[in-house]
């Protein structure tokens, strides 16, 4: 097995393969995470108040099963191949006929993708395992982002601590590098939020963003924290300027800027050294 693993097509093949069952977790976790982090806020602010938490059904990533959420039908699953059971049903509810999110195999699509490519671009090892977690943490924490403009402590933290753990063994960046790039990551937002606030009296960004750059810092090492940053203000400025002018999105209405930090960190874990150092090659 390990020998069929090592082999460059196979592995790649595998790897997507593993990937789009994983987008298929994503999908309940981008879905599910933001309302388990509401009840406990409810949970919380009851409990703060001297009142008894209110009694709900059970919910995590587990319980209860998947349902549409127009008849209440329970997936079962045959339709819950990732993207041929939406082929298949041509996007509508076997049950009632109602239309399922094109969101669902956009996500499976995604990240088995992204988990070939990064096993095609890493090989076998520690590398791409890696790469493989870190991929799935940004799918995740982009849609949730974009749905709710949350990044999640429960995604984030773990991420910035796995990040280091891998530079145990400097497999993406040397570990004092690592540790230096989760605190300029955090600091470096930090910094803009604050100088943002003070001359305009609002708050420009969230604290889950200053957590998605340390994280980023921790993988890829503080070397990588320019071309991330960079990056991700050059796509949300572009973003936000067609938001405006072509979609006519209010200029005060928020734009989350997790996405973007996330694909700016994709491209840094797959391609930063090469683009760092044509770009030194210029000057």
């Amino acid at each position: 097995m390990i020998e069929l693993l090592r082999d460059p097509l196979a592995f790649t093949i595998l790897s997507g393969l593993v990937g789009l069952f994983v987008g298929s977790f994503l999908n309940v976790v981008i879905h599910r995470l933001p309302r388990m982090m509401e009840r406990d806020w409810h949970a919380q602010a009851a409990e703060l108040r001297g009142e008894q938490a209110p009694a709900n059904e059970r919910f995590n990533l587990a319980t209860p099963r998947s349902r549409c959420p127009h008849c209440g039908h329970q997936i079962t699953m045959l339709e819950n191949i990732p993207i041929v059971s939406y082929v298949v049903l041509r996007g509508r509810c076997a049950h009632c006929g109602a239309g399922i999110s094109r969101r669902y195999p956009i996500v499976e699509a995604l990240s088995a993708l992204l988990s070939a490519y990064a096993a095609w671009h890493f090989g076998f090892g520690a590398s791409a395992l890696g790469a493989l977690l870190f991929v799935w943490a940004m799918v995740a924490l982009t849609f949730i982002d974009l749905d709710t403009q949350l990044l999640p402590d429960d995604i984030t933290l773990p991420l910035l601590w796995l990040g280091l753990a891998f530079n145990l063994g400097t497999t993406f960046a040397e570990l004092p590098d690592a540790v230096i790039g989760a605190m300029a990551g955090y600091l470096a937002l930090w910094a803009v939020f604050w100088l943002f606030k003070l001359a305009t009296g609002k708050e420009g960004m969230g604290y889950g963003d200053f957590k998605l750059l340390a994280a980023i810092g921790a993988w890829l090492g503080w070397q990588m924290l320019p071309l991330t940053i960079l990056l991700s203000s050059l796509v949300g400025a572009v973003v936000g300027i067609l938001l405006i002018v072509v979609a006519r999105h209010g200029r005060n209405v928020p734009i989350p800027f997790g996405p973007y930090l996330a694909a700016a960190g994709l491209i840094a874990l797959f391609w930063g050294e090469r683009i760092t150092e044509r770009y030194l090659g210029l000057l």
